[in-house]
């Protein structure tokens, strides 16, 4: 398919369409074009998207997860993918922020928990890791080799990273999503999806944990609650310790994320480096109260 064709048209050469078809643009996405369409039969989520491997997101490695979350019951199902193009169905679902996170804190811990423990049934091929604290070295690789306006910062962000790491306790390996932002878990009155698995890979549950608490800005004590549930009691020192710090590694991958991406994506309306500066000061702030309750190797 020809990459100079719009996006409309592109939609409209899919071979899976009956009858006239309706385009609407989808808002939310900061890396990926999505539409909602209408047929003759239902409604579908078309999203474009290639390979970035400076994010190590693939999109065969996608759809493939995306296809195991449907059949896992996770996930919407599946009715295309290739040339750039996924297209899923349209579940119609009130799609979370961060406040309904909060007031859902053990439904959406047990979805999770069920997701880590099911998922590596149904996922194929070969396996793949997500640690975030490879990512954010290799992100510190990617932002030196392209002269990025952050360079001068990238040790500090490194030796960060190296503390947090330090503060991990062991963890059984499980599939997690690792890019559990609000909008990315759907309600549709009755039960919770997840819906965008470019990140997920086999790691440990902590950084699913920490991405909801930071994402959704959970106090201590919600924070305690969502651990509470995870895993069944209530998380003692170490356990509140790593999450903590698991919580600063997340807020630093997502603010190398977009130092990443002011290098390499263009999404149309996307401010990456507002969207860089965001997280910093939230990193910042995380990085205080971990230090103020857990102390500095420093």
């Amino acid at each position: 398919m020809k990459q100079n064709l719009t996006s409309e048209a592109r939609i409209a050469a899919l071979p899976l369409w009956q009858g006239a078809i309706r385009i609407a643009l989808l808002k939310g996405g900061i890396s990926n074009e999505s539409y909602v369409v209408e047929d003759n039969n239902r409604k579908y989520v078309v999203r474009f998207g290639t390979d970035y491997p400076f994010h190590h997101v693939f999109r065969d490695r996608e759809a493939m997860t995306a296809k195991a979350a449907f059949d896992a019951g996770f996930a919407p199902e599946l009715f295309h993918a290739a040339d750039g193009v996924m297209v899923s169905a349209f579940l119609g679902a009130k799609t979370y922020d961060a406040e309904d996170v909060r007031g859902n804190i053990p439904r959406i811990a047990n979805m999770v928990q069920r997701f880590h423990t099911q998922m590596p049934k149904h996922i194929s091929g070969p396996g793949f890791m997500f640690w975030v604290f490879h990512v954010i070295r290799d992100y510190a690789r990617i932002l030196k080799r392209g002269k990025s306006r952050m360079a001068q910062h990238l040790q500090d962000y490194l030796a960060i990273s190296a503390e947090m790491e330090a503060a991990q306790k062991p963890l059984p390996i499980i599939f997690s999503h690792n890019d559990l932002l609000p909008a990315n878990i759907l309600d549709d009155g009755e039960r919770l999806w997840l819906i965008d698995f470019e990140y997920a890979g086999f790691s440990t549950a902590m950084f699913d944990l920490a991405g909801i608490a930071s994402n959704a800005g959970l106090e201590e004590d919600e924070s305690e609650a969502l651990l509470a549930a995870y895993f069944g009691v209530a998380p003692d020192h170490e356990m509140k310790r790593a999450h903590a710090a698991m919580q600063c590694a997340s807020l630093l991958r997502e603010a190398m994320w977009g130092m990443v991406s002011e290098l390499y994506l263009n999404a149309p309306g996307v401010d990456y480096v507002a969207y860089t500066t965001e997280n910093l000061e939230r990193l910042e702030q995380a990085l205080d109260r971990f230090r103020t309750t857990y102390g500095s190797k420093s």
